[in-house]
This record gives C-alpha cells, sequence and structure tokens, in this order.
C-alpha cells in the first residue's frame, strides 16, 4: 500500500502552512530579494545617468576606483549602524567618533609609533567611545538618542580641543603609500579589499551566528528576547563596541584617504550611514537588518554625490534628491510592512 504523502512543513516553525501558501521563510526570502533586486536597479539607473551625462569621465576606471574608495570609509560606518539599528537601538555619535579617533592616531605623539601606532589608536579609541555609549545605555538606563547625542558633541569638542582647530599632517610613509596606486591589488584600492572584509563578516555575522539571531530578537521585542534567555543589556553593549570598531576602522581608512587628521572628518556621517541602512532595508524600528542592502545603499548616495560633482550641481539639490530617496524607501517600507 502506498504511504501518504505528508505536506511540507515551515522549516522555522515546524507547522504545515495553509493551502496555496509559501513557508515564512519563502516569503521572507521573497521579499528580501525585491528589495536587493529593486536597490540593484536604482544603483544601474544611476550608472546609466553618469554614463550619458559624463560618459568619458564617469566612467573613467579612476573615477570608479574613486567612487568605490569613497564608499569604503562610510561604508564601514554603516555596517556597525546596521547591527545598532537592527537592535533598535541609534548611533548618531559615528561621524564626531570618526573624527576624534582620526585627530588622536594623527598627534606628533602618536605619529612617532608608525603605522602600528596609528591603527591602533584609531581602533582603540573607537572602541573606548563605543564602550561608554554601550555602558550608558545598556547599564545607566539612558535612551540611545541622548546617550549618543552627548558623544557627538563630548568627542567634537574633544577633537577640537586636540588639534586647536589645525589640521594634523600625517609625515609616516607607510600610511600614505596605502593610498598611492601602486599599493593597489589587481586595480583595487586596500581601502575597498579592507570595506569587502568588513562587509562579508558583519553579513556572516548577522546571517550566520547566535549572535546576529540575538541582535534581531532584541530588535524585535526586547522584552521576549530576555524571557527567552538573551542578556539584553550585554548585547545591546557589544553592539555598540561593534559600533565603535567600526568607526575606528573608518577613521584609519579616512586617514589614509586624507593623509591628515581634522576635527572636521567625519560630518554627517551619523546621517549618511542612517539614511544607507535605511533604504536599504533595514527597519529603523528594529528586527530586521540587511548587511547587503545597507551597502549597496551606501554605494547609491556615492554614486549620486560623484554624478553631481561631475555635472557641477549644487549640493542643495544633492540633499533634496537624497532626501526624496529616503522618504521613498520609509514608504515602501511601511507598505512591505503592511502586507506581511
Amino acid at each position: 500500500m502506498t504511504q501518504p504523502v505528508s505536506p511540507p512543513r515551515d522549516d522555522r516553525t515546524g507547522k504545515v502552512p495553509p493551502a496555496g501558501q509559501a513557508p515564512a521563510w519563502r516569503a521572507v526570502w521573497s521579499r528580501a530579494d525585491v528589495r536587493t533586486l529593486s536597490l540593484l536597479g536604482v544603483l544601474a539607473v544611476l550608472v546609466l545617468i553618469g554614463g550619458i551625462t559624463k560618459p568619458d569621465e564617469f566612467l573613467d576606471t579612476r573615477n570608479l576606483q574613486l567612487v568605490l574608495t569613497q564608499a569604503s570609509v562610510i561604508g564601514v560606518v554603516t555596517v556597525g549602524m546596521t547591527f545598532v539599528i537592527t537592535s533598535g537601538g541609534i548611533d548618531l555619535s559615528v561621524g564626531a567618533i570618526v573624527a576624534l579617533a582620526s585627530v588622536w592616531a594623527t598627534t606628533v605623539a602618536t605619529q612617532e609609533y608608525g603605522f602600528g601606532g596609528i591603527l591602533f589608536t584609531s581602533i582603540v579609541v573607537g572602541v573606548g567611545c563605543g564602550l561608554v555609549n554601550g555602558v550608558l545605555i545598556a547599564y545607566g538606563g539612558l535612551v540611545p538618542f541622548i546617550a549618543t547625542l552627548a558623544m557627538l558633541a563630548s568627542a567634537r569638542g574633544l577633537a577640537l580641543l586636540i588639534t586647536e582647530g589645525r589640521t594634523q599632517v600625517v609625515t609616516v610613509p607607510s600610511v600614505l603609500d596605502l593610498g598611492e596606486r601602486d599599493a593597489y591589488v589587481l586595480g583595487i584600492p586596500p581601502l575597498v579589499l579592507v570595506f569587502g572584509v568588513v562587509t562579508v563578516i558583519g553579513w556572516l555575522l548577522l546571517n550566520r551566528t547566535t549572535f546576529g539571531r540575538r541582535t534581531v530578537a532584541v530588535g524585535g521585542n526586547a522584552e521576549a528576547a530576555r524571557l527567552a534567555g538573551i542578556d539584553v543589556r550585554r548585547q545591546r553593549l557589544y553592539l555598540y563596541l561593534l559600533s565603535g570598531l567600526c568607526c575606528g576602522i573608518a577613521a584609519f581608512l579616512l586617514i589614509v584617504l586624507s593623509g591628515s587628521g581634522q576635527n572636521t572628518n567625519g560630518n554627517l556621517y551619523e546621517l549618511d550611514a542612517i539614511a544607507a541602512a535605511i533604504i536599504g532595508g533595514t527597519l529603523l524600528t528594529g528586527g530586521r537588518g540587511t548587511i547587503v542592502g545597507s551597502v549597496l545603499g551606501v554605494l547609491i548616495f556615492t554614486t549620486i554625490t560623484n554624478i553631481f560633482a561631475l555635472n557641477n550641481l549644487q549640493s542643495d539639490v544633492q540633499q533634496i534628491a537624497k532626501g526624496a530617496i529616503i522618504v521613498a524607501a520609509v514608504l515602501v517600507q511601511r507598505r512591505t510592512a503592511s502586507t506581511t
């Protein structure tokens, strides 16, 4: 006698979905795939516009390398921001932390220790600021908006105090050499390679580890996550440490890119990182995040900036275009949420 065939079950819930309805994981994957394809479509349209308006300049290899290099610094910051937003938090201090780390790492005393001293200082300052944010939010009970806003003001003020308003020029050859074309690997700038490594690690951490699942759980429902045995406070501390680490790495990349440290470095990075994460598909309310989408968001904004610069368009029009993209992305998110 032929045995009856059991209907397929949802891999996540173990339940049989209603007839004609796909398992939940397939629906989630389908939505994520649509978002990614949409972002790729927007990026393709921008590349087409750049190729039509300034074909000789925009499609030049050096210009494309420049776009990727500029995207690398804010891209590393955005990876850390994606984790924080996914957990239901926010970090308004990332730009100020980048500024503080860059000027602290380029003081005369630090440069005496060479390449290692600059890299070490950048990361330690970034992680230290992230630690302060994490302790205040996770254990001090401060709202993330207030805590990171205070860090923004403090870090900017300390960066100005260290530099006294002057630019600190880097004189370490091994650091400056990373920005030269001779350091490119198969035509790829070292900064882009670092960005790629950070992106891959971030994707694996969010999608393939317990840490990533806990981050999503805390952002979806912190109380339910606590009842499930997750140490919510410790998880939030780790997330702001991760954000600080990304800021430290970005500060070092910015030092290589500009050859200097300035208290104005990282200006508005917090807004660019939040915007890139949002248009990439990360929910501002927490509970869902995507590293791939955030990276595509960074590339879209960087490409827009490059196209506007090549066409000598006003920066105010550029900001209006970015604002329109952000509003459109949020509306799409709300529409997606209402249909699920």
